[in-house]
């Protein structure tokens, strides 16, 4: 998720303060006290096939160079990203879906398909780049094996349907050059899917809609619910015939924001043995956070509409709003609140990590960049998870609905 509406310039690392703030959170550990990796952590986090459902990366490479990104290197510290080479490797990613995201103004002016075919051109270059570190994956026998040979698999997500443009011809074109997950909408609804934070037009998901779902399923092409209403999460899931994924959604019943899933399609989707990947976005985390955020869509427009031809007067507008609204990161434990909460309603099988670094401007303290996902695996060993059961929401939940996906679609194939 892209937040172009901010459009904050990006931090480096924070360092962050060891000093505990008086009482303990509900697992007994003292608040704001800093999460240090234990080495049997560390040992269980290198053991794992760590899968991130979302990074931004590719408009951020857009929006600081040329297409080509030939004036970055990320094989070298990058510090107005949250994302480079040494620190994915530190953060042992092992696969990596990348968005590619436009803007859903692009819908309106006619141009989000070319725009969308050159973010999707900008990832295949950066694993061009850095042929020793990526390897573009198509599926979950490639991941296997990219990761084998210690390079990090590189997948695409198209995020919004205002991308395909009302075209089946488009998606599975994008299809074929290696996207493997659509987000059916991004913050505004389409004729044939609504948003949660847009006003609805298709009560769900229209004829059309389900159409382009199964579509999906026909290709193995994962059907994103992150963005969606849920109205339209319950008609995709009505629809599919394969698990779905949300690649950057947390748990509405501990932050009450749109953008977050609520507890009866949390079920829906344990019915469906899909997978709902934890964002790491403080304003879709913490209580204070999603009610700061309530209005961030809705304030967005309003200030397109007021500067319409006029970016820098409408960011300063927007940058002036967001700091009259500003709330407190929340920190690390935030992130595994929700994995715990999704768990309890869903089951183990049905939670991941999307983590939307590089699409947003807030973290949770110590959840500074990519490198920092070890954290997680000492928080959930604290809380008592098991090995198995951590590296299934590291990676092990996403692989399992990808590969049911694939089963669907040779099924399909089948005469």
């Amino acid at each position: 998720m892209r937040f172009v509406l901010f459009a904050l310039p990006v931090l480096g690392a924070v360092v962050v303060g060891s000093r505990p703030t008086p009482g303990v959170d509900a697992h007994g550990a003292p608040k704001g006290k800093e999460v240090v990796v234990s080495e049997k952590a560390r040992a269980i986090h290198d053991e794992a096939l760590l899968i991130d459902g979302h990074n931004d990366l590719p408009w951020e490479l857009r929006e600081s160079d040329e297409p080509g990104f030939k004036n970055i290197d990320l094989t070298k510290p990058q510090k107005r990203f949250h994302t480079d080479i040494p620190r994915l490797k530190k953060g042992n990613v092992g696969a990596q879906f990348w968005s590619a995201w436009v803007p859903i103004s692009y819908g309106a002016k006619g141009s989000a398909p070319k725009v969308t075919l050159e973010q999707i051109d900008v990832i295949h270059e950066m694993t061009r780049r850095y042929p020793d570190t990526f390897e573009m994956a198509y599926g979950t026998a490639d991941i296997l094996r990219v990761r084998k040979a210690g390079k990090i698999a590189c997948l695409i997500g198209v995020e919004g349907g205002h991308s395909i443009d009302n075209s089946l011809a488009l998606l599975r074109s994008y299809y074929k050059l290696g996207v493997r997950y659509m987000t059916l909408t991004h913050s505004e609804s389409l004729d044939w899917a609504d948003s949660c934070s847009d006003e609805p037009k298709a009560k769900g998901l229209t004829p059309f809609g389900v159409s382009v779902v199964q579509e999906m399923n026909r290709l193995g092409m994962l059907v994103d619910l992150s963005h969606v209403s849920p109205d339209t999460m319950k008609a995709a899931l009505k629809a599919t015939k394969a698990p779905v994924i949300f690649s950057h959604s947390s748990a509405r019943a501990v932050a009450d924001h749109v953008r977050n899933v609520p507890d009866d399609v949390l079920k829906l989707v344990k019915e469906n043995r899909g997978v709902v990947m934890v964002n790491f976005f403080s304003g879709f985390l913490t209580p204070e956070g999603a009610r700061a955020m309530k209005l961030m869509f809705e304030k967005g427009r309003e200030l397109k509409k007021q500067f319409p031809n006029d970016d820098a007067k409408y960011r300063e507008a927007f940058r002036a709003w967001a700091k009259e609204n500003d709330y407190s990161a929340g920190d690390v434990r935030h992130i595994v609140d929700h994995i715990d909460h999704i768990v309890k309603v869903a089951g183990i099988d049905h939670v991941g990590i999307g983590s939307d670094f590089d699409g947003v401007p807030k973290l949770p303290t110590q959840m500074n960049d990519v490198s920092c996902y070890p954290l997680l695996t000492q928080l959930m060993l604290d809380r008592g998870y098991t090995k198995e059961q951590i590296h299934k929401v590291l990676g092990g939940n996403l692989m399992r609905v990808f590969a049911e996906a694939e089963k669907v679609r040779d099924e399909w194939a089948k005469p």
